[in-house]
């Protein structure tokens, strides 16, 4: 088989972390070789991006800047583990991918969306998801899932993650064939077996 690759995306809280493990877990039961990877993130070089891209203490971070740091992060994750892993046929599954730029840096923070595509063609060679399983629901609800201490994102006000998901929406728009999108707020068993027979379909 040759490689797949499966992107999560939605507004924080959706419940993409959840479901990218669940979906890794029932892959690897059934026999796939899986990558299972986050973005920003993923390498010891993301890692430390994460670290500043959601760190409180860098409220005043400009959206230009925060573009290109995520872009920086991606590139290196793209190069080192994903175009490996999906070049050896492996499934790699991704917590995030370029559309969380495009809606979160795009529509949320306002940036000229053919800039921040180019940008992030260039940072990972023109790659795109064979799949992109959208968690979509009202970003009010999915806020309020959120535990712990709030990082960088998550203290944004609330209208910024409505321009997100209304964001997400127009993507889907431009590429419906690409996109799986199911309501966040369905049970957590239900979302994954969704999505375990929509991958399986287009293996």
């Amino acid at each position: 088989m040759k490689g797949f690759f499966v992107v999560f995306e939605g507004i924080d809280g959706a419940g993409k972390t959840t479901q990218a493990r669940l979906l890794a877990q029932a892959l690897v039961q059934r026999g796939h070789p899986v990558v299972l990877t986050r973005e920003p993130g993923g390498t010891p070089v993301g890692e430390k991006i994460r670290s500043l891209l959601l760190d409180p203490v860098l409220a005043g971070l400009t959206p230009l800047a925060e573009a290109l740091l995520y872009a920086g992060a991606r590139a290196e994750l793209v190069a080192s583990t994903i175009r490996p892993a999906l070049a050896g046929g492996r499934v790699v599954i991704s917590d995030r991918f370029v559309d969380s730029s495009l809606a979160y840096q795009g529509y949320g923070r306002c940036l000229d969306l053919k800039e921040l595509e180019q940008l992030n063609a260039l940072a990972t060679g023109g790659l795109v998801p064979d799949l992109t399983v959208l968690l979509d629901m009202p970003a009010a609800e999915a806020l309020a899932r959120l535990t712990g201490r709030a990082d960088r994102i998550e203290q944004e006000r609330l209208d910024f993650f409505d321009r997100v998901r209304w964001g997400y929406r127009q993507l889907v728009k431009r590429a419906p064939q690409r996109y799986l999108v199911l309501d966040g707020r369905l049970g957590c068993r239900e979302l994954h077996r969704q999505i375990l027979k929509a991958v399986e379909e287009r293996f």
